[in-house]
């Protein structure tokens, strides 16, 4: 009744979730789906199998828990993303306006999992966390709000999953993944030298995808870990409301947007080193080269009421770290990475100022009894400086005359603070 009542909260909560700013891995990705392996930078997260947040990172990883494991998490996320003008042109008729502040903000990202052996060679588990997430609000009367005021992606993942001990070197893993997501665009509708109104698109569904791995033991060696997991189509369903400058609804029709979430792949390592330290390394790839367009179909014409083209290409993402055991109870983590964007300067939107960024993180876990473990860790995201040049609006059609044209530079960082909880039996 315990666990029931444990995954019905964190359900709860990853609904309720809305993630602000840039997400702090590449795109609308969020790889924060522990707490133990911030401290790491989530390098080894297919190989390290610690504890039952494997079950995101690799479910085969499961095979290494004994007994029955509960873990909680949360992620303090605090991303920043400031513009600078150089040179950008207002609609016509109207003022260019402010930089729009900054557009990021605290949120809170939770996850957790649960994992129990069944027999020795098996083990079953389910997570229940958030994959992806992005929020980006500016600012009312900035000069890009006809590019975007407000954007959102909210999802809930959940992952019931099972490993298998193959044989004794070789562990096998898969589960299931049940998602829901929800969005909203919102951005300034031009009416010339009558003023300014409002256009509000949002819509929601829910999919099915899958995840599997293998983890092979090496012995001294170490071990390595091979994980996928797939990617996840949405057929979004919702309206698109346009409003006058008095506040008055012109436009109130239901749409449709398709939206396909990136497959991922990852090869990880994990060894230890003697009594005291453990190294680990993880080559990730994202497929979200599938993000093409953003296009918002009238749901009874099947007209296009908006296409932003985003022409995203694959990113690769590499990391390392490593572990220094003080004693039974205290250890100490670091970790750096290198993580590339999806999104190019010629196609960078205000809804997504995405640019690469450097991972440095600092950990800890203390252990009070054998059977829990407190970890926590902070990250710090070096983004790289960007560049926009931008006049597709709300109705996607490119005018500088009617949204304008935003030319400038975005700023951004992200700090993460991550506590997490893990208690055996």
């Amino acid at each position: 009744m315990i666990f029931k009542q444990t995954i019905i909260s964190w359900s709860v909560a990853g609904v309720l979730l809305v993630m602000a700013g840039s997400a702090a891995a590449s795109g609308f990705a969020l790889i924060e789906q522990s707490g133990s392996g911030l401290g790491n930078a989530f390098a080894g997260g297919a190989a390290s199998a610690e504890d039952a947040s494997t079950i995101f990172f690799n479910p085969a990883g499961m095979s290494r828990l004994n007994g029955k494991q509960l873990v909680a998490v949360a992620h303090a996320i605090l991303p920043s993303a400031k513009f600078t003008d150089t040179g950008s042109v207002a609609a016509g008729g109207r003022p260019l306006g402010s930089s729009g502040g900054d557009a990021g903000g605290w949120a809170l990202v939770p996850n957790g999992y649960v994992a129990m052996e069944i027999d020795p060679k098996m083990r079953i588990g389910l997570g229940v966390n958030v994959p992806f997430g992005l929020q980006t609000e500016y600012q009312n009367g900035w000069m890009g709000r006809f590019q975007g005021l407000k954007s959102s992606v909210e999802t809930l993942n959940i992952n019931p999953s099972v490993s298998y001990q193959a044989t004794e070197a070789l562990a096998l893993g898969m589960g299931i993944n049940y998602q829901r997501i929800r969005a909203g665009l919102t951005s300034a509708q031009s009416f010339g030298p009558g003023g300014e109104g409002l256009s509000n698109m949002s819509g929601s569904d829910a999919a099915w995808g899958i995840n599997f791995g293998a983890l092979l033991d090496l012995g001294d060696a170490g071990r390595v870990g091979v994980a996928y997991r797939s990617a996840i189509n949405y057929q979004l369903s919702g309206t698109l409301v346009v409003t006058s400058p008095a506040g008055v609804a012109l436009l109130n029709r239901p749409v449709t947007a398709n939206m396909k979430m990136p497959e991922t792949l990852s090869l990880s390592y994990f060894r230890s080193l003697g009594n005291q330290w453990d190294v680990m390394a993880d080559l990730s790839r994202t497929g979200w080269s599938n993000f093409s367009e953003l296009r918002i179909l009238d749901a009874v014409t099947s007209a296009t009421r908006s296409l932003t083209p985003e022409n995203w290409r694959d990113t690769w993402r590499v990391a390392v770290g490593s572990n220094y055991h003080y004693n039974e109870q205290w250890t100490a983590r670091m970790g750096m990475a290198y993580d590339q964007a999806g999104v190019t300067d010629a196609y960078r939107t205000a809804r997504i100022p995405d640019a690469n960024r450097t991972w440095l993180t600092l950990g800890g876990q203390y252990k009070p009894t054998q059977e829990t473990a407190i970890d926590f860790g902070y990250a710090h995201l070096f983004v790289n400086n960007s560049t926009i040049n931008n006049n597709t609006g709300a109705t996607g059609t490119p005018s500088t005359v009617t949204v304008g044209n935003l030319v400038g530079a975005y700023k951004n960082s992200v700090d993460i603070l991550s506590v997490q909880y893990a208690y055996g039996w």
